[in-house]
């Protein structure tokens, strides 16, 4: 029987990338999406025709609505019986200092990027019983940079969350996070954007998503890891040599 993985913000970007890897490998996913209906669908549809032993299906979720957070995962286990395997991925990523950001910015990132992970992985622990969570948090987790400041503490609380959790739910489930650095380009940018972003980096080079995946297989593979974090950043948590 294939094991069933549900990532959050499975629709496009890294969450996309996790799902077609783990299908490759005979998972069923559980692609979860907001707004994004379109691409969760061709994407269910894709995975459908390259893989027919295995089930896809997606499912919409306002992550900012908690009404809808705490019933996502009974939705999926009504669908697929049982999940193996929770990818909190989706996140919302918006700039703002300490002294300009508003109530409404900093609920937005809260409420995404760690709410709506705790009560999944309640849940998860609750009605799934075993299995693995994968949390992405942010290499923005070892600075105190503050132009990102309701972000960055959301993720900084994530990380926290993670520990937290694998200290509880051991020895049943197994919870580590990652931490992806300079990945992709905004939607709304190039290569070049990210190439000198690189440049601040000790790899002096974006790391694309294959550390990623090669990170989330890592994670699965290796029983005896929980309440770890894996930098897949290229060293930018390390700072700057200079």
């Amino acid at each position: 029987m294939n094991q069933t993985a549900l990532i959050t913000g499975a629709s496009k970007r890294i969450g996309k990338a996790l799902a077609e890897h783990l299908a490759g490998k005979g998972w069923n996913i559980a692609v979860h999406f907001n707004s994004s209906e379109n691409p969760a669908g061709d994407l269910v549809n894709e995975l459908s025709v390259k893989h027919p032993l295995q089930k896809f299906q997606s499912f919409k979720t306002n992550l900012s609505d908690i009404d809808e957070v705490i019933v996502l995962i009974p939705n999926v286990l009504v669908e697929f019986g049982e999940i193996h395997l929770l990818i909190n991925n989706a996140s919302v990523f918006d700039s703002g200092y300490l002294k300009t950001t508003s109530v409404d910015l900093y609920d937005e990132q809260m409420n995404v990027n760690l709410k709506a992970p705790f009560f999944l992985i309640r849940d998860f622990a609750n009605l799934c019983k075993q299995g693995n969570i994968i949390n992405f948090v942010d290499t923005r987790v070892t600075s105190n940079k503050s132009n990102f400041t309701a972000y960055s503490l959301s993720k900084k609380g994530l990380w926290n969350l993670t520990q937290i959790a694998a200290l509880e739910l051991a020895p049943d489930i197994r919870v580590n996070a990652i931490a992806p650095g300079v990945t992709l380009p905004p939607e709304d940018k190039d290569e070049n954007y990210l190439q000198n972003l690189a440049q601040n980096i000790p790899m002096k080079k974006p790391g694309g998503l294959e550390p990623i995946i090669k990170s989330v297989d890592y994670i699965l593979e290796n029983n005896h890891l929980t309440g770890q974090l894996l930098f897949a950043d290229g060293g930018e948590n390390l700072g700057r040599n200079t």
